[in-house]
Formats: C-alpha cells, structure tokens, sequence
C-alpha cells in the first residue's frame, strides 16, 4: 500500500532560454505554476516561462532526491531518459 511519502516526482522543465531545470516535488501541476508565477526556483525565475518536458512515476521522498541528483549529473540531451515512465 502506498503511504503519502511514497507520491514524489522527479519532473524536467525546459526553460524559455532553452535551458533544463529538474526537480521534486509531491504536486507538479501546483509546482508548474508556481515557477511561472515567479515563485518557484532562483535559477527559473529569469527563464520564464518554463514547460513540462517529462516526470517520472511516483516514489518515495528518499528516491525523488537520488534520481534528482543522478538526472542533474547527466548530460542535457539524456535527462529525460531517466524520466520516461516505465510501463
């Protein structure tokens, strides 16, 4: 059974520059709005507007963190790889 710290998100937003930005979160639609708001992260607050370009399933807090940090350590052109949801 899956308890609320098991519903985290890895999502990959592409940046009005061009650029990536990869981040957690438990609600990416509210996340979504919130960066183009100008409420959301530093680095995307001078990009807007940003678009979802993939997430990942749900997980646990702990495993959000580590993809988070493996997908900001990969290469731009293979970070969604990591994200496509597997079936």
């Amino acid at each position: 059974m899956a308890t609320a710290n098991d519903k985290w998100r890895v999502y990959l937003l592409r940046c009005s520059d061009g650029s990536l930005y990869c981040g957690a979160t438990k609600n990416i639609e509210k996340r979504l709005a919130a960066h183009n708001a100008g409420a959301g992260a530093k680095y995307t607050r001078s990009r807007l507007p940003v678009k979802l370009v993939c997430h990942s399933l749900e997980m646990s807090k702990s495993e959000a963190f580590r993809l988070e940090h493996k997908v900001k350590r990969t290469r731009p052109e293979r970070k969604h790889l990591l994200l496509q949801p597997s079936e």
